[in-house]
């Protein structure tokens, strides 16, 4: 083996092991090992920096814009609250969320799709008395099996794709191409959840639940006249098991309806008064059909959708104090508007604009994100904190976004457009139509993410050209003893592996050019070889840091690595199984 080859293999394997075994970010290594690569002249700069001019890579960032234009415009929201539904069994909740999510997977990346039903899944498991830990997992696996069934469906399917038509000089996969292994393995991998999760996945509790914030504000709402929420019961609107939020009373045409049975029904103008904590204030905020009761919000000059909600600690020399908020006129003098209250922990009995202000009351405010920066050093307040995720859905463009994303499913598919323009004129689109800001369309984007993508592409292309992968696939050839199927299996089962260990574009990446090389020995098909090594890296379940979206609900499900390892590896070995039964019969071997 030359002197380059011997260079990569070693590069390489430094690689796995710092992946492995440190906690320096996946993005690092894989750009400190083509730095490597370049200094010691085993690839060229260009071979070294192609991966970030791929179709592949751009086409990932551009469908980054397009998840963050669905997010924004609370379309995500819908699905949970009309598609979700009310479950009433544990089997049902994940039932319920797996398949539609799973639906979703196919036409969206998977790592921003879990990144924006999270806090929703979160919030839905809380008010039906489900434990998280019961549907982290599931919610993430769903977003895998979906990842599977089409090109667009993970990144994964991208890379392995753009290596095709750059290394192996190929035809690229058609969009739907994979939904042939794909979606068989999806079935087997929702049935599975749904039978073993009652055994091998615990209930936990995780560690921000036990911290959780215990100011109870009270805030009012209005149902607005002719909206989706008038005429339903307070049930079916969703408003009676709302996480850590408390429906007080309506007002009603200046009557007072104290007790509030599941049954009684709104009407437009109903004036609703809740008390809660922090994080159901800002979901009420969110829903279609309710706006807070103060007129004030809509006399300041901003748009609803460019304001944000920021907690505010009012000071002992704050000149307010003594007066009620609207008598204080807080709107005219800080340019924020009074949503809720907190005072030690106790319900306030009063409209928010008779409430006197006193030291230490806790006002959530809604503003403009730059309130915190113009009053830091103010003596009228104590503490001001933004408070997370408190960005107004677009609500009025959900239908827009929706369209915007089978318009680029279609042009894909009926082969209108390359994957990477569609994806950018899409991404545009949810821009220059306001389905998202730029500013949120640039925080969007997982440079991390897309850095490791792209720099994968030089570490695979130094052990092609280097001759590297030539050697390493001699040797799988006499282990397999020249079988096809023996070496279909082998090469799964070498790219599940490693997936486990480092990141699956990774691994994806490192087995490709070995397995060409070894494909070609033996005059084989090579696309049954590269749709094994897309799966394998796709369905990744049994660590955390295998897969994004496993990394993205360890810590909302309360899990431990173990946890994992148990429901996961049984899953794998399965889809393995599953993979290599179906892939001969779809592409042919020889």
């Amino acid at each position: 083996m030359p002197l380059n080859a011997w260079l990569a293999v070693a590069v390489t394997l430094l690689c796995l092991v710092a992946l492995a075994t440190t906690s320096i970010g996946t993005d690092l290594v894989m750009v400190g090992a083509i730095t490597v690569l370049m200094l010691l002249r085993v690839i060229t700069p260009e071979q070294a920096f192609a991966g970030f001019a791929n179709d592949s890579v751009l086409s990932i960032a551009a469908l980054f814009v397009v998840a963050a234009g669905l997010r924004e415009t609370g379309a995500m929201g819908y699905v949970v609250r009309r598609i979700f539904g009310q479950p009433r069994s544990v089997a049902a909740a994940q039932l319920r969320m797996m398949l539609p999510v799973a639906c979703m997977g196919a036409f969206m990346n998977n790592t921003p799709l879990v990144a924006t039903l999270l806090p929703s899944v979160n919030d839905w498991a809380r008010r039906h008395g489900i434990s998280v830990s019961k549907l982290m997992i599931p919610l993430s696996y769903a977003a895998i099996f979906g990842g599977t069934c089409t090109l667009i469906g993970t990144s994964t399917n991208l890379v392995v794709n753009g290596l095709l038509t750059s290394q192996a000089h190929m035809h690229g996969m058609g969009l739907f191409e994979l939904a042939w292994i794909g979606v068989p393995c999806a079935l087997v991998g929702i049935t599975y959840v749904l039978i073993t999760s009652r055994w091998l996945l615990p209930a936990r509790v995780p560690v921000m639940a036990q911290l959780q914030d215990a100011r109870e504000y009270t805030v009012e709402m209005l149902v607005e006249a002719h909206s989706p929420l008038e005429n339903l019961t307070i049930k079916e609107a969703g408003l009676r098991q709302l996480p850590g939020l408390f429906l007080v009373e309506i007002e009603r045409t200046g009557k007072i309806l104290p007790a509030i049975g599941p049954e009684e029904r709104l009407q437009g103008g109903d004036r609703l008064v809740f008390a809660g904590i922090t994080s159901s204030v800002v979901d009420l905020q969110r829903i279609k059909g309710l706006e807070p009761a103060t007129d004030q919000i809509f006399k300041l000059d901003s748009p609803r959708v460019t304001r944000t909600l920021i907690e505010a600690v009012i000071a002992p020399s704050c000149p307010l104090i003594g007066k009620t908020i609207r008598d204080g006129k807080f709107r005219s003098l800080y340019s924020a508007v009074v949503v809720a209250v907190a005072r030690g922990g106790q319900r306030i009995h009063k409209k928010i604009g008779d409430i006197e202000l006193k030291p230490g009351d806790t006002l959530l405010l809604e503003t403009d994100p730059e309130f915190p920066k113009r009053h830091e050093n103010s003596r009228d307040f104590l503490l001001l904190r933004p408070v997370e995720g408190s960005v107004f859905p677009r609500h009025g463009r959900s239908w827009l976004a929706w369209a915007i994303l089978l318009a680029m499913v279609l042009a894909k598919g009926l082969n209108i457009l390359p994957l990477a323009p569609a994806a950018f004129v899409a991404a545009g689109l949810m821009i220059l139509l306001r389905c998202c800001t730029a500013t949120s369309a640039r925080k969007s984007l997982d440079i991390p993410v897309l850095i490791t993508i792209a720099a994968s592409f030089g570490l695979g292309q130094a052990l092609e050209t280097s001759g590297a992968a030539a050697v390493i696939a001699h040797y799988i050839l006499a282990l397999t003893q020249q079988q096809p199927l023996w070496l279909l299996v082998a090469v799964y089962g070498i790219t599940m592996l490693l997936t486990e260990i480092v990141t699956h574009s990774a691994a994806a990446v490192i087995v490709f050019p070995i397995a060409f090389a070894t494909t070609q020995a033996l005059g084989l098909h090579f696309m049954p070889f590269a749709i094994a090594i897309t799966m394998a890296a796709s369905a990744s379940f049994a660590t955390p840091i295998g897969y994004a979206t496993n990394l993205m609900v360890y810590g909302p499900g309360g899990y431990r690595f173990s946890d994992y390892l148990r429901f996961g590896a049984p899953l794998n070995l399965l889809m393995w199984l599953v993979a290599v039964l179906i892939i001969p019969h779809i592409w042919p071997l020889t």
